[in-house]
């Protein structure tokens, strides 16, 4: 003992701190197989769960619902009602747990879930652990997964954090989530400020909303979480999580005036970049995951609570238990392997380290300072200016890369690889959602329907719509709702018929320019030659059909379809098929685009071909762009799709090329 002081004393150790809580951000097909796979990530040594649900759960959609077709358990776990939740969470003491759920249209009513299962096992709802991330403003900018207004989406996101805070003391009732903002694009100065925008929004409502007293206002903005980002230049990226530390500490010390300093930690998980990771020489993403991570952990101030990494194969389909399982191992290593936690911050008292920090912050509060002249976050979405600014960014991170300029080993340089045997295995090296499983959800789902007391669903959902017509906590009603039966389909219906739904602006229209670039020139030629021959300009049409929100990649080959003089139809993201058709057959558009990144390529792009043909526009090209397998591929080009682009496809001129010779082809002008 004496020698292992002597030792700590020469090395400058100190007690080994505590290490984060390890994610790992899970959930597919139904219930019962997310419940297992729970299990035995617990069991691998994950401290606490991080739950990825389906896109109809995440948009306020039932299982059989016209949208959710082909979307159901693809890219989480779908819950419909309590019995689902009930199954999800079965042998998982609740009490015991730290479970972070990814959800914002619908939190109010997973929570409702969470706390109704909590009861039935017995658990005290004071002593749940958790978070739900609760950040609308960001879905209307990069996620899509929203419905209501947002006045409305606000009120719902105070009435989490007034209930929580009365009755579930140790929950985080909102994690302003910037993590997708870098996704669609931000800069580290535009990902500090846009969600520090919208934690000022939360406040500014929670005050504003009364439902939390002036006195207790303080140590309400202390449960206030956040949920980042962090990407490759890891130098800058642990700068940008030091400037958090601080510009959080100065809003809530002088805006608000948080005096106790334990309220005004910034408190944080993160899951590293998945928008960096690539399906060319995918093995390098372990790498890319190692040094991302290391940007919120390295420094002390500002080391992240929690922490969830992607797997190695994330752009090239769904992973297996054993891509988390090896990802977790690497969080392992980090934290009990390595001497970290043994020391404070190693950081302190850098010179370079404080410049970049001390710049963007600098940088970061002109940018706030703007979206308040605005009016605030809220406005700012409104008026479409974030939109139109992640946009702008991503275009110019898209041509970086095409340019070279930004590289990206093996993808823009040091391209030759030998095949990786990672991906040479007979399931492609990713797992494959059961396509059964939507069927026995939908067949499980009306069997509950059958099974419940009618009349108590109808009181319960009559309960609700009042409670939200008259400014109520939506809260109670929920957690009564989700223990009379009601579906999630049927609780966000009740709020669509009070607050209505909302369509964000896409931020394609109002985009700045890019056709001053020269990348673009190519293409810029080949479509004006198009035209001429036509004699009448090209026009694309640009979809995202289902519920799948994430329109980066639309939003890039609309951008640059414009750019090289097509017309361009994008009316954003979650349309059905037939509203694709027949916005195709009123625009007479050229070639349909379909954007899909969810794993329902196959049923909706198949759907829309099907569909065109019926309505006579078989001779109008079809491609989609996606996550997309070899055998998938296969399946999409026999449905009558004539191409099909992955995300090593990042090239836009040349896509934009394909498009005019495939239009050009079905005209018979070539």
């Amino acid at each position: 003992m004496a020698q292992n002081k002597t030792e700590a004393a020469k090395t400058g150790a100190q007690k080994k701190d505590r290490p984060w809580l390890f994610r790992t951000y899970s959930g597919h097909s139904s219930a019962k197989a997310s419940n297992e796979l729970y299990k035995t990530n617990l069991a691998r040594g994950q401290t606490g769960l991080s739950v990825a649900f389906d896109l109809p759960t995440q948009t306020g959609y039932d299982s059989d619902h016209i949208l959710a077709r082909g979307e159901v358990g693809k890219v989480g776990v779908p819950i419909c009602h309590l019995g689902d939740m009930r199954t999800l969470f079965d042998d998982i003491p609740l009490e015991k747990m730290n479970t972070s759920m990814t959800i914002n249209a619908t939190s109010a009513w997973l929570l409702a879930l969470y706390v109704a299962v909590a009861e039935e096992q017995g658990a005290d709802v004071s002593a749940l652990q958790g978070t739900v991330q609760n950040d609308i403003i960001k879905e209307y900018l990069s996620r899509g997964t929203y419905i209501f207004p947002p006045k409305p989406s606000m009120k719902l996101i105070t009435d989490v954090v007034s209930y929580t805070y009365q009755q579930m003391p140790k929950w985080n009732p909102t994690n302003v989530c910037s993590y997708h903002l870098q996704e669609a694009g931000a800069t580290p100065v535009q990902e500090l400020s846009f969600a520090l925008a919208t934690a000022i929004a939360v406040l500014d409502a929670v005050k504003e909303g009364g439902q939390i007293s002036a006195e207790d206002f303080p140590a309400a903005t202390g449960r206030i979480s956040f949920f980042v980002n962090a990407g490759i230049r890891f130098i800058t990226e642990m700068c940008k999580m030091r400037a958090f530390v601080d510009l959080w500490d100065e809003i809530l010390l002088d805006r608000y005036g948080v005096e106790d300093e334990k309220f005004r930690r910034f408190r944080y998980g993160v899951q590293v970049n998945s928008l960096g990771l690539t399906e060319q020489q995918p093995e390098n993403n372990v790498y890319r995951i190692l040094l991302e991570m290391l940007a919120v952990v390295l420094s002390k101030k500002a080391r992240a609570r929690a922490v969830q990494l992607p797997a190695w194969n994330e752009a090239l389909g769904l992973p297996r238990p054993w891509d988390q399982q090896w990802s977790l191992r690497l969080q392992q290593i980090v934290a009990f392997e390595t001497d970290l936690l043994e020391f404070g911050d190693i950081f302190e008292g850098s010179v370079e380290i404080d410049r970049k920090v001390e710049e963007l912050k600098a940088a970061a509060r002109e940018e706030l300072k703007l979206i308040e002249e605005m009016g605030g976050a809220v406005a700012a979405v409104d008026t479409g200016y974030l939109k139109e600014s992640l946009v702008n960014s991503n275009t110019n991170r898209v041509q970086s890369v095409i340019a070279g300029d930004l590289p990206v080993i093996g993808v823009n340089k040091f391209t030759e690889s030998a095949p990786s045997p990672l991906t040479q295995e007979a399931d492609g090296g990713i797992m494959t959602v059961d396509p059964a499983a939507e069927a026995e959800q939908i067949e499980q789902l009306r069997a509950w329907r059958e099974s419940r007391d009618e009349a108590a669903v109808k009181k319960a959902l009559d309960a609700l719509s009042q409670a939200a017509k008259e400014g109520g906590n939506i809260m109670p009603p929920s957690i009564t709702a989700a223990k009379a039966g009601v579906t999630t389909g049927e609780w966000s219906e009740a709020l669509r018929q009070v607050y209505g739904e909302y369509r964000a602006p896409t931020g394609v229209s109002s985009a700045v320019s890019n056709a001053e670039n020269d990348i673009l020139e190519p293409a810029r030629e080949k479509v004006a030659a198009a035209a001429a021959a036509l004699g009448r300009p090209l026009k694309v049409l640009v979809g995202k059909p289902g519920l799948d929100g994430h329109s980066n990649g639309a939003e890039q080959i609309a951008v640059a379809a414009r750019d090289s003089g097509m017309q361009v139809v994008y009316e954003g993201i979650r349309l059905t098929p037939d509203q694709i058709v027949t916005a195709a057959r009123n625009g007479t558009v050229d070639l349909v685009g379909l954007s899909i990144l969810s794993g329902s390529h196959v049923p909706l792009a198949t759907e829309v071909c099907e569909k065109l043909r019926a309505a006579g526009l078989g001779d109008v090209p079809v491609v989609v762009g996606g996550i997309i397998p070899p055998e998938d591929a296969d399946k999409l080009k026999k449905a009558g799709v004539s191409a099909i682009y992955t995300p090593k496809d990042f090239d836009m001129a040349g896509i934009v090329i394909d498009m005019v010779d495939m239009i050009m082809k079905y005209e018979e002008v070539a």
